[in-house]
């Protein structure tokens, strides 16, 4: 009986040593399901944290600043409008903020607000002395500049310009491929613009020394608007009797003359050449047949090329620290090119 009861005890002793095993290997099993269930949350949730990184970076935006002149037509608001309109076409990978000002205490306080915007770049046109200082404490604090068209003492600054000297280089060829070699020429000064007219006069004046000596040329003085010249050339009609061409360094006072010219009811005046790119002006070349009218681009359209030069320096590409744009003849053979009906500005 004593041998029976051993044995029960025995039996019964290893089926709770079974029944133990189990229990602990079904734990330690679920345990471990948990802690790889876990660990592949946690990767997961890295690779959407880094996947929601990288889409964030692609879709990041360059931040550009404009600064102009605070002008509501003409030239200089081309400036703005065409600056303006290179950033649209640029919206996908380009942020901006345009502002005009009427000083260089206005534009120098329009930097410090482009600073705190975390601009990286600022395409500039500041037409006032005093802006040196701003924007080299803009470039020695990372930003790229690129000035247009103007010219500053400035360590670092980028520039975009037309070529001034080629423009009178151009109006000269075109005079003479119209009217020959020999015939009057009024030349339309403008003493008040500095370098611009110095330029434009040096270019007009040696070419035809070169390809035409003959020519006789008569200067007079006026300014870059319409009005002066209206007022002007009308004076200039009164005191010559005969006048082959006219060299116009500006598209706004070429308006001008051809408005005198009609004015007078003359017709001996074969050619009047422009400068700068008004569609103002463009518009009356096939409207005129009788006389050839011409101007030697030196558009705000370039300041795009400005533009484009800032994110080509942020892009670490190899940039030439000053561009100058050739200067191309537009006349009625060519002007459809240039038309531009949403430019309301210039």
């Amino acid at each position: 009986m004593k041998k029976v009861l051993s044995i029960v005890l025995a039996l019964a002793l290893l089926c709770v040593t079974f029944a133990a095993c189990a229990g602990n290997g079904t734990s330690s099993t679920s345990s471990a399901s948990e802690e790889s269930s876990a660990v592949s949350s946690e990767s997961s949730a890295e690779s959407e944290s880094s996947a929601s990184s990288e889409e964030s970076t692609s879709t990041e935006k360059t931040k550009i600043g404009i600064l102009a002149p605070a002008v509501t037509h003409g030239w200089v608001a081309g400036v703005a409008y065409y600056a303006e309109q290179r950033c649209k076409e640029l919206s996908d990978t380009v942020d901006y903020k345009l502002y005009t000002s009427n000083n260089a205490e206005e534009m120098t306080s329009q930097i410090d607000d482009l600073k705190s915007w975390g601009a990286e770049a600022i395409v500039a046109f500041p037409q006032w002395e005093g802006m040196e200082v701003p924007i080299q404490e803009a470039i020695d604090e990372g930003i790229v500049v690129v000035n247009f068209d103007i010219e500053i003492a400035a360590d670092g600054v980028y520039r975009v310009s037309g070529d001034n000297e080629s423009m009178g280089v151009e109006g000269a060829k075109y005079i003479v491929d119209k009217i020959g070699t020999t015939g009057k020429v009024v030349v339309l000064d403008v003493p008040n613009s500095g370098s611009v007219a110095e330029l434009r006069k040096k270019g007009f004046m040696d070419t035809m020394k070169e390809i035409a000596p003959d020519m006789e040329i008569v200067e007079y003085a006026t300014k870059f608007t319409r009005e002066d010249g209206q007022a002007d050339f009308a004076d200039i009609l009164t005191s010559n009797d005969h006048i082959d061409a006219v060299y116009s360094m500006d598209d706004e006072t070429s308006i001008g003359v051809l408005q005198a010219i009609s004015e007078a009811n003359r017709d001996d005046i074969k050619v009047i050449t422009g400068g700068g790119g008004c569609q103002e002006y463009f518009n009356m070349m096939k409207e005129n047949e009788n006389i050839w009218i011409e101007s030697s681009l030196y558009s705000p359209l370039m300041v795009k090329d400005a533009v484009d030069m800032a994110l080509d320096v942020l892009a670490g590409k190899d940039v030439e620290p000053v561009k100058i744009i050739s200067t191309t003849v537009v006349d009625r053979d060519n002007v459809d090119e240039y038309l531009d009906p949403e430019n309301t500005v210039y």
